[in-house]
């Protein structure tokens, strides 16, 4: 979709003046294995019809500031120093963040529609890092990028790139406080609930089983390596043909797909739970199987196949962590089914009841296993886009709830690989979810929309 992009405007944002004092943060075993992602890309698009730039741009880049002075430790850097020492975020007086306005002639709703659409098409939407700096085999890395997006007469889109050193609640936290600050005003954040203000105590976050112990040691050899080969190749779209495409399950969707499993599960010894997260997540992996074999991607019957996902740890722990405790709190989880079960008549069924069991097994003892939670990763993704699917995003995250004052996001994207789904809530059907599926191209897309609505509308 050819279409024209330029740059309006470019900012370095900060906190307000000596408002944060310099802080070093040091990270948690949580933090360890996620230092491996190469950053969540998140896009906001909003409708709005007016010319706004003289009265609307300014007060979102102050409304910008004073929401960084809660969430400072973003304006800083991720500090990764050479053994022995540890990684840590640092801030101190004077770092700022990037905030691009830009303008595109690119057609709003084409972007915010929920057909296939090519990766590519958001590329410009997309702000990009800092470059990474090294020195004295330090690394240096930007946590935060933040692009606002000009389309004349039809709307506007503020998309964040963040460093993974804060899950997808902290996120979504900082855009709700951002988004809060603006709507009362942008003149102070007195306005900020305290439920939305981000707890920062390390001490909450307990290791009792030396599990930083062995992520660090992974992070020493492996980590850094990795980085000094790819330091420098920042273009995430480069050769990306991918498709983009949004699909549904209502609530009624939903309904109908647990009464399959619970009737398949009714001379079970042992019930089990299946939560709209279990139903999607199994629905979702069950067509892309089916699209992968139809295609002849994968052909082992007796290979496994995996679906992986993050699971929020902060009221799931033998320690009380806050909700809005900063950084990363999540537990790393794995279903497995073979590929004959997933492809066969009661492949949906099969899928359900090994992430529900997966889910009960997580939510008894959360950190069992932490240990091999890297390792275990790299393994996964070893395999290939065709025998794994890792699930990103939570509809309790409610990112259709974040205003500025323009109503609710016309929609929400993650820009994300083929080996990803993501998980949202709905903007205008409570209980409904929305699943973004990417697929290398728009043919094996054609092919799963169609195994979609099949499996939707069988009979139970």
């Amino acid at each position: 979709m050819a279409c024209t992009h330029k740059v309006l405007e470019q900012h370095q944002v900060r906190p307000p003046p000596s408002s944060v004092p310099t802080t070093s943060l040091p990270l948690t075993f949580f933090d360890i294995p996620l230092l491996a992602s190469d950053g969540v890309r998140c896009l906001y698009f909003y409708e709005f019809s007016h010319h706004f730039t003289q009265t609307v741009l300014p007060t979102l880049a102050h409304s910008l500031s004073l929401t960084l002075q809660h969430f400072f430790p973003l304006v800083g850097n991720l500090i990764c120093p050479p053994p022995p020492a540890n990684p840590y975020i640092f801030y101190t007086q004077g770092d700022s963040i990037p905030l691009t306005i830009a303008e595109s002639t690119a057609i709003f709703d084409h972007l915010t529609g929920y057909q296939p659409r090519d990766i590519k098409d958001f590329s410009h939407l997309v702000p990009k890092f800092p470059p990474t700096q090294m020195a004295n085999d330090t690394f240096v890395f930007p946590l935060l990028a933040i692009q606002v997006t000009l389309f004349p007469n039809s709307g506007i889109c503020v998309a964040v790139t963040n460093r993974h050193v804060i899950d997808g609640r902290i996120r979504s936290l900082f855009m709700k406080s951002w988004a809060s600050i603006f709507k009362a005003g942008g003149h102070d954040s007195s306005c900020l609930d305290k439920s939305l203000r981000p707890f920062y105590d390390r001490d909450a976050i307990r290791d009792p089983n030396g599990v930083m112990a062995v992520f660090l040691e992974e992070y020493f050899v492996r980590m850094r390596s990795k980085w000094k080969k790819d330091i420098g190749n920042t273009d995430l779209f480069s050769g990306d043909d991918s498709v983009k495409a949004t699909y549904v399950l209502n609530r009624a969707n939903i309904e109908r797909l647990k009464q399959r499993c619970e009737k398949d599960n009714e001379s079970s010894s042992t019930p089990q739970h299946f939560s709209s997260f279990v139903i999607t997540c199994a629905f979702i992996w069950v067509c892309r199987m089916k699209t992968q074999y139809h295609e002849g991607a994968i052909d082992d019957d007796d290979e496994l196949c995996y679906l992986a996902f993050a699971a929020d740890c902060r009221n799931r722990l033998e320690f009380p962590v806050p909700l809005t405790y900063f950084g990363n709190c999540l537990a790393s989880c794995k279903a497995a089914a073979k590929t004959s079960e997933l492809v066969g008549e009661k492949g949906f069924v099969v899928a359900a009841k090994v992430v529900a069991r997966a889910i009960s097994k997580l939510k008894s003892k959360p950190l069992e296993g932490a240990e091999k939670w890297i390792e275990d990763r790299k393994n996964l993704i070893g395999k290939g886009h065709g025998r794994v699917l890792i699930v990103g995003g939570s509809p309790s995250f409610s990112d259709y709830q974040t205003d500025f004052g323009w109503g609710r996001p016309k929609k929400f994207e993650f820009i994300n690989h083929p080996i990803f789904i993501s998980l949202a809530d709905c903007r205008d059907d409570e209980g409904a979810l929305e699943v973004g599926v990417v697929l290398r191209t728009r043919a094996s897309m054609d092919t799963f929309s169609s195994i979609f609505e099949q499996a939707l509308n069988l009979p139970y």
